[in-house]
């Protein structure tokens, strides 16, 4: 049995949720201080991956990464890179599908916390990252742990976007989710049904882990004092 799908869904969605991690705070901790207005209409861009089919999102993807796009055909005469039919091209993919959950968690969280903390912090002196650090990220841990667990399953997951921006090489670009449309199609059914198996497993794990997280965040304590 070749393991390789598993070790390339992996890699990717662990590559995509250090991405979506990363980014969803950034994006999250910055859109709390924004107007109302503002606020609103970029809530409605982040979040738009979410609720598109992720075929959509392929497609935009296609549309501009692709070769015979302008941001794909630039990056492939200037640089040599190809943004399609390759292992990292998933990583993008999964990445931009995966990001609106850890950006929402992340926003969640913070929005928690009595702002009357942070307006306290201000007025006794301490900086804003000293803020971020000691104050919003301790007390926003658990929330965070979540949604970095739903972004890796999302991750992990993903088909739509991921199959039509890499495609199925075995060796290469091959995930356990387009490996189990592959051999379904094949009519290799024993096969598909081990990767089934294999996706449940981890399925459960991540569903554990959820659970947890969950029962911590419901017990945690009030924010520390500054």
């Amino acid at each position: 049995m070749d393991w390789f799908p598993l070790l390339n869904s992996l890699r990717v969605a662990l590559i995509a949720t250090v991405l979506t991690f990363f980014l969803g705070i950034w994006a999250a901790n910055g859109i709390t201080r924004l107007p109302a207005w503002l606020k609103g209409a970029l809530d409605c861009v982040l979040t738009l991956p979410l609720v598109l089919p992720p075929t959509v999102v392929g497609f935009f993807l296609l549309k501009t990464i692709s070769p015979k796009a302008p941001l794909g055909s630039f990056l492939l005469d200037a640089f040599g890179w190809r943004l399609t039919m390759t292992w990292y091209s998933a990583v993008l993919a999964t990445a931009i599908v995966a990001f609106p959950l850890m950006y929402r968690t992340a926003r969640g969280s913070f929005e928690q916390l009595s702002p009357e903390w942070e307006a306290c912090a201000e007025t006794m002196g301490l900086t804003r990252r000293f803020i971020f650090w000691r104050i919003k990220l301790p007390n926003c841990k658990a929330g965070l742990l979540a949604g970095t667990v739903l972004s890796f399953a999302r991750a992990l997951g993903e088909y739509g976007a991921t199959s039509m921006v890499t495609g199925y090489i075995p060796g290469r670009t091959a995930t356990v989710a387009t490996t189990v449309y592959q051999l379904w199609r094949e009519g290799n059914d024993a096969l598909a049904f081990r990767w089934v198996l294999i996706d449940l497993g981890i399925s459960l794990v991540v569903l554990v882990a959820m659970n947890l997280l969950q029962r911590r965040g419901g017990a945690a304590r009030a924010p520390s004092a500054v």
